[in-house]
């Protein structure tokens, strides 16, 4: 393994850390500059990030066939997620987190969806993102993002295998939980 090139530049300090943290758990090389008018809400950043990411993936997709599924289970001091993904090519959302401190620092954990359904929609995946348990939302949120990172690695590992038993991935679908 060579070491990654992980270059996050946003104004929203946490998401940076938490993109740094699934870039290095996931092996991935991530190069990201965003900019936005983050003095209103940092929501439309944090949602274009995900819709450029998530386009990102999808195009590894389009490049021949991936392992397709990939599942991590990560934990970080009181906290316990998981995420498991099915790039087939169907996108489907489903997030399960209970909070106990809305913000982190300036960042709302709200927003830690709103980056998981843009990513979801635009990569075409069936993501389950799930937080078991936790009592500091830092260590929560943050063991999602290693955990993402990890079933990113797993998914998108090259393959030689087809896709599906019917040869090719089905046409595109949404739907959101």
């Amino acid at each position: 393994d060579r070491p990654r090139k992980i270059h996050i530049d946003t104004p929203v300090q946490f998401f940076n850390h938490m993109l740094e943290a699934m870039a290095f758990h996931g092996r991935l090389d991530l190069d990201v500059k965003a900019r936005g008018d983050i003095e209103v809400d940092p929501h439309h950043l944090v949602e274009d990030t995900g819709i450029v990411f998530g386009e990102c993936l999808q195009k590894i997709v389009s490049l021949g066939p991936v392992n397709r599924f990939g599942s991590a289970k990560i934990p970080m001091d009181d906290a316990l997620s998981e995420v498991v993904i099915d790039a087939g090519g169907r996108a489907y959302l489903h997030y399960d987190a209970s909070y106990d401190q809305q913000r982190i620092s300036d960042f709302d954990v709200n927003l830690v969806r709103e980056f998981m359904m843009a990513v979801s929609v635009n990569a075409q995946i069936n993501l389950h993102a799930i937080v078991h348990y936790g009592k500091n939302s830092h260590h929560m949120v943050e063991s999602l993002f290693k955990a993402f990172g990890r079933s990113i690695l797993e998914a998108y590992a090259k393959s030689d295998d087809e896709m599906s038993t019917k040869g090719v991935v089905s046409e595109s679908s949404s739907s959101l939980s």
